[in-house]
């Protein structure tokens, strides 16, 4: 496997575990575990980037004169990054609430 396969793969590989990990820190937050949620948000975040960044090397490669040619795959794989992106927004924001109702903010 190589060129757009593999990058598309590289992008759902990592966000896909990204996308998890908000929703473990989301159900770690709700049972008032907020360090752990904490962890699980930041490491979350440091898979998303890898998968952005694969993503922005095709941008790249695009803008560079490389054309790319349409893929399901990376048709998915952006999907899953649009995803996984919404889904760290959203869960930083469960955990925030979850920590003001139990009075930790």
């Amino acid at each position: 496997m190589e060129g757009i396969e593999l990058i598309s793969f590289q992008i759902i590989s990592a966000v896909g575990t990204a996308r998890s990990m908000y929703i473990e820190a989301i159900q770690a937050a709700k049972a008032e575990r907020f360090d752990e949620a904490a962890k699980l948000l930041e490491e979350g975040q440091e898979l998303f980037v890898q998968g952005h960044h694969a993503h922005a090397q095709l941008i790249q490669n695009e803008a560079n004169g490389e054309k790319t040619e349409f893929a399901l795959l990376l048709m998915h794989a952006e999907d899953q990054l649009m995803s996984a992106e919404a889904f760290g927004i959203l869960a930083q924001e469960f955990v925030d609430v979850y920590k003001k109702m139990k009075g930790n903010m």
